[in-house]
C-alpha cells in the first residue's frame, strides 16, 4: 500500500473558494453606505466584477466592512430596446482594502430608469373633454345634487 507523501488539501481551502462564476464588468454605480436604517454616506464608483451572490467595487474611498450598503447599477441593456435599467442591490460588505469593497448580496432585482426626454416617441395628443361634461362636474354639489 503506497501512502502520499504530501497530506492532502482540504476541498475549499485553497485556490478558487467563490461558489458563483464572476464576470469582469465596470458598470457605473451610486451607493449608500447604511446603518441601523440611516444612511451614514453616499458615494459614486464602478463595479469590477460581479456574481449571483456579490460584487467587487471600487467606491473611490475606504467602506468599512461590516456595514450594509445598498448599490444602484447603470445595466448596460436597455429593456425593450428603451427603457435603462438599473440593478439594485443591497448586501453587507465583507472586505475592504482601500477603496476597493466586497459586498455579498443579500436582496438584489432589476428597475427601470427613467427615460430622456429625446429617446421618448411622440406622444399622439389626446382629444380634449368636452366642455359640457366639465361644466357638469364643476356644477354639482357636495351631495350630488346639481347646482
Amino acid at each position: 500500500m503506497q501512502w502520499e507523501t504530501q497530506p492532502a488539501k482540504a476541498p475549499g481551502i485553497s485556490g478558487e473558494r467563490r461558489g458563483d462564476r464572476r464576470y469582469a464588468l465596470q458598470l457605473e454605480l451610486r451607493w449608500k453606505l447604511i446603518r441601523r436604517r440611516r444612511v451614514l454616506d453616499t458615494g459614486t464608483g464602478h463595479t469590477l466584477d460581479l456574481s449571483s451572490s456579490g460584487i467587487l467595487l471600487n467606491a473611490g474611498r475606504h467602506l468599512p466592512e461590516g456595514l450594509n450598503l445598498e448599490l444602484s447599477v447603470s445595466w448596460p441593456v436597455l429593456l425593450h430596446n428603451v427603457a435603462p435599467l438599473q440593478l439594485t442591490v443591497s448586501g453587507r460588505i465583507v472586505r475592504s482594502e482601500g477603496s476597493l469593497a466586497a459586498i455579498q448580496m443579500v436582496q438584489h432585482e432589476f428597475r427601470t430608469a427613467g427615460i430622456l426626454s429625446e429617446q421618448r416617441a411622440p406622444v399622439a395628443p389626446s382629444a380634449p373633454a368636452p366642455n359640457n361634461l366639465l361644466t357638469r362636474v364643476i356644477a354639482i354639489d357636495a351631495f350630488g345634487k346639481p347646482l
